[in-house]
């Protein structure tokens, strides 16, 4: 059994990937390199180690197992190449970072950058998800650190504050809904909404609060950014939820109103969550100081 570094992670990439194709992309792999590499992982161990389905691969029991391990593997290594960066600064950090929505948006931008231009030698792979897949991904280690939204269980991991995330209401200054100072979201679904691109967290944490009341929200056309949302706003297309922060930004220069939702989901306070934070690298432990919110 001869298991090289770029077959572990190329494992690890096929399961995260749930496809050979997207793990041999994630590891820079051609697609008959890839798979010739499982085989032959396959062919070591005499038993198989994914499931091949119609839409793509899972691992099997054994599989599930190599996964485990590589994964121990990969950490281990990522933390010495961390504690000798501090000596080699020719070495390379790599920081598996999941946030949701408003955490891309809003509040990483400036904290990353600052972090990334004091660590040079520190590479983020940051990735948008809901909070609970982040949760599970770094329960299950694809992940190094979460943040999540305040609303998830999370049982099992270290947590640490990073910032209050408040949802409010934007409204174009005619719109019928202006004079409210503040509504129930369930208030606001017979309106036509301006929402986020298909795949945003935010918008399916949205469409799920809207779901439990047993509506579907409408939407006019989806974007990509909040401050493309609040433009069309405030032509009066429709109406939005965004963070509190991103429209008190857009006031600024827009003509549009925030509206205070009163449900209690929509206060979030984020969270980052990790594993184990003894068991991070020091690259990614030092990422955690830089971010969580100060006491």
């Amino acid at each position: 059994m001869r298991f090289d570094l770029t077959d572990l992670r190329l494992f690890l990439h096929v399961a995260e990937a749930g496809s050979i194709t997207g793990g041999a992309a994630r590891s820079h792999l051609a697609l008959a390199s890839a798979s010739a590499r499982i085989r032959g992982m396959e062919e070591a161990l005499g038993i198989p180690l994914l499931e091949r389905e119609r839409r793509g691969v899972r691992p099997t029991p054994a599989g599930r197992t190599l996964v485990h391990h590589a994964r121990t593997v990969l950490e281990q290594l990522e933390r010495m190449r961390g504690e000798l960066g501090e000596y080699a600064h020719g070495l390379k950090g790599h920081v598996r970072l999941m946030a949701n929505t408003s955490a891309m948006t809003e509040f990483l931008p400036e904290a990353l950058s600052a972090f990334l231009a004091d660590h040079p030698n520190v590479n983020v792979d940051l990735e948008e998800r809901l909070s609970y897949d982040i949760v599970r991904a770094v329960a299950e280690g694809l992940a190094d650190v979460g943040i999540v939204s305040d609303s998830v269980e999370l049982a099992g991991l270290e947590t640490f504050p990073f910032r209050t995330d408040r949802l409010v209401l934007v409204t174009a200054r005619a719109h019928p809904l202006a004079a409210h100072r503040e509504l129930r979201f369930v208030e606001v679904l017979d309106h036509e909404f301006i929402g986020l691109a298909t795949g945003s967290a935010l918008q399916d944490y949205l469409s799920e609060h809207a779901a439990r009341a047993g509506r579907r929200l409408k939407f006019r056309v989806r974007l990509r950014s909040f401050d493309a949302i609040c433009r069309l706003v405030e032509r009066g297309i429709g109406i939005g939820v965004v963070p509190e922060t991103a429209a008190r930004r857009c006031r600024k220069s827009m003509a549009i109103l925030g509206i205070r939702l009163t449900d209690s989901w929509a206060q979030r306070q984020l969270t980052l969550c990790v594993r184990r934070f003894a068991e991070l690298p020091v690259h990614a432990q030092q990422l955690v100081h830089r971010l969580r919110a100060p006491a």
